[in-house]
């Protein structure tokens, strides 16, 4: 089963990822310092999920449990490749604004959002068909 878990990053820039599916019947948080930590602490609460469970004697099926990840823009932001000066060019945005979304400062609009994803998958796809040669 594939539920979404979406990653947020706070005022004092630390980690939360929490599942934001009803059809659980419950919910996984994860926090850290970093996305990695973060992700590590979110499959410690699915194990003490499946603990709980186990002492309840009631079922679910953890080990085909998975997620997928969806960043909050600040997020991603701090944890892509991407320099703030790369994404500013590539999609014509202000880095002084980019620079804010990172922090939480400000948060982007619908158009930005999409305009940075554009952005994003349109290198992407560019390097999908990189073949090196020596």
């Amino acid at each position: 089963m594939r539920i979404t878990a979406k990653i947020e990053i706070g005022k004092d820039l630390t980690y939360d990822i929490y599942t934001v599916d009803e059809t659980l019947g419950f919910m996984l948080l994860g926090q850290g310092n970093s996305i990695t930590e973060a992700k590590r602490d979110l499959l410690k609460s699915k194990e003490d999920m499946r603990a709980i469970f186990k002492n309840e004697n009631r079922q679910f099926d953890f080990d085909n449990l998975e997620f997928d990840y969806k960043y909050d823009t600040g997020s991603f932001l701090r944890y892509s490749p991407f320099t703030l000066t790369w994404l500013a060019h590539a999609t014509g945005i202000n880095k002084k604004q980019l620079s804010h979304y990172t922090t939480g400062l400000r948060h982007p609009s619908r158009h930005t959002l999409e305009k940075i994803q554009t952005a994003i998958l349109g290198f992407v796809k560019d390097y999908q068909q990189v073949a090196l040669v020596d």
